[in-house]
């Protein structure tokens, strides 16, 4: 039998003790599918369990390391992916019925370079349908996801089967994707660590449903991430996803790490963005983490708000819209009964803009991305709140057109940092009252480096919160 203590290790130690010969591949993988047997039936994390060729692939681990052959700095290690990104010979639902047969002919970029570092997928992970039907991940072909802290919030989305996954020792990391919050926000209300990296940082391919690339919105909004328990595990995962690839032009060669800054580095500290409102739980998450970044020698600065933010989030609706509007009416039946309800109120109230409106929108854009890029010269971090309230209850965001709103006013840092293309990393900072609290560190462009240290100098004085064991659901899904 497994040690069944093998699942709480990080990613990093598990592929340690794998190569160092101190348990077998086999016996990790194992130990997680037990972990999944027990836990899975209550949070519904996982939706296509690849128990079968998740043993293969550990047991071909197990005959390298027996003929001595070097195996990869993930050796072992189970890892979900996302339902909107490929695995090979494995269907790419979506969380769709219509697409339950849509089975990939080749692993998603990312997916194969954790494949080459030896990691091991083990399942897709839930998502909410078609990424498109509100924050909370709920699919048509799934059902609900299943916060492990408190059943009666939300985990967040769109990557909310990672984050669970990884919060409840499922698999010790998860590969989701990141528009505008879908990794940080999961992250945050799950308690583990999430890294949406900077435009051109890691390869990917989203032709899922054809040939024909998507248009300007999903080619540059969408990045791929890492979700991990620690800080260290995303760091291993970035060096080992970035880099250049032919099915990704827009993959930039950029160094792991940039050129050191003169000390001390300058971080900006905005809590309530744009001044829409911060609850005080949050506001006292990124109080806390500045005097921890402040008392391990960074210049933390409370500066009055970031760049042009409602601008900003105005531009990434029209964008957004423009690109929606067209297959909208073949789009809106698939999200199932009432699964429109989060998009409705936007491509109802929003024109789609001329193609006039449209390149002047690009011009905008550019203006907007150079106003970020002006401060995070001066400033190298930002500091501030994932979610600017706490988890909300699941589907709040789909009851009506006021509460759309308010979810999106919460993650609007998030929306407005993607809309400019950078790297964020999401960290936990602690526990109000039951329920996980955390902030994100946003960085410059090909800096992640510069996020990802400050995220560990986080999170070496407040230590991390996972894995969990969940607190069973009181209602039926």
């Amino acid at each position: 039998m497994p040690d069944p203590d093998l699942w709480t290790l990080t990613a990093t130690a598990q592929a340690r003790a794998v190569r160092t010969g101190e348990v077998s591949a086999t016996e990790l993988v194992d130990a997680h599918l037990t972990r999944i047997a027990e836990v899975n039936p209550e949070v519904n994390a996982i939706t296509q369990l690849l128990a079968d060729r998740a043993r293969a692939d550990a047991a071909a681990t197990d005959r390298r390391r027996a003929a001595g052959e070097p195996l990869g700095p993930l050796a072992g290690v189970p890892f979900t992916v996302k339902e909107t990104t490929a695995i090979e010979g494995v269907p790419t639902t979506f969380g769709v019925p219509r697409f339950r047969d849509l089975v990939a002919p080749a692993d998603a970029p990312p997916v194969a370079r954790l494949r080459a570092a030896g990691a091991i997928p083990i399942g897709h992970s839930n998502i909410p349908t078609l990424v498109l039907s509100g924050m909370h991940t709920r699919s048509e072909l799934f059902g609900d996801t299943v916060n492990p802290w408190d059943p009666a919030v939300t985990p967040g989305g769109t990557s909310g089967g990672d984050a669970v996954a990884v919060a409840t020792g499922m698999a010790a990391l998860g590969l989701g994707n990141d528009s505008g919050g879908s990794i940080r926000v999961p992250a945050a209300f799950c308690g583990v660590a999430g890294l949406k990296p900077g435009y051109g940082r890691f390869p990917a391919d989203h032709r899922i449903l054809g040939p024909a690339d998507p248009g300007p919105a999903s080619q540059f909004l969408v990045t791929d991430g890492p979700l991990a328990r620690s800080v260290a595990d995303l760091r291993l995962a970035f060096e080992l996803l970035a880099g250049t690839d032919p099915r990704d032009p827009r993959a930039v060669p950029a160094p792991l790490d940039g050129e050191p800054l003169p000390g001390p580095i300058k971080v900006a500290v905005v809590a309530d963005p744009g001044g829409h409102g911060v609850h005080p739980t949050v506001r006292a998450a990124v109080d806390t983490a500045a005097d921890v970044l402040r008392a391990a020698g960074y210049d933390v600065r409370e500066v009055p708000d970031v760049p042009r933010l409602d601008e900003t989030l105005a531009a990434y609706e029209l964008l957004t819209v423009t690109e929606f509007a067209p297959t909208w009416p073949a789009v809106r039946p698939l999200l199932g009964p009432g699964g429109d309800r989060y998009l409705a109120p936007v491509m109802e109230r929003t024109r789609p803009a001329t193609s006039a409106e449209f390149m002047t929108l690009m011009g905008t854009w550019l203006t907007l991305r150079r106003a970020w890029a002006e401060f995070l010269d001066e400033y190298p971090l930002l500091l501030g709140p994932v979610y600017t309230e706490p988890a909300p209850a699941p589907g709040l965001e789909s009851r009506d057109p006021a509460s759309r709103d308010r979810v999106a006013t919460a993650m609007r840092l998030c929306t407005a940092t993607s809309f400019a293309g950078l790297p964020a990393v999401t960290v936990p900072t602690g526990l109000a009252t039951h329920l996980p609290t955390a902030v994100q560190l946003i960085t410059r462009p090909h800096r992640e480096d510069l996020a990802l240290t400050a995220a560990h100098t986080l999170e070496s004085t407040l230590p991390p919160l996972t894995p969990i064991t969940p607190t069973k659901p009181t209602t039926a899904r």
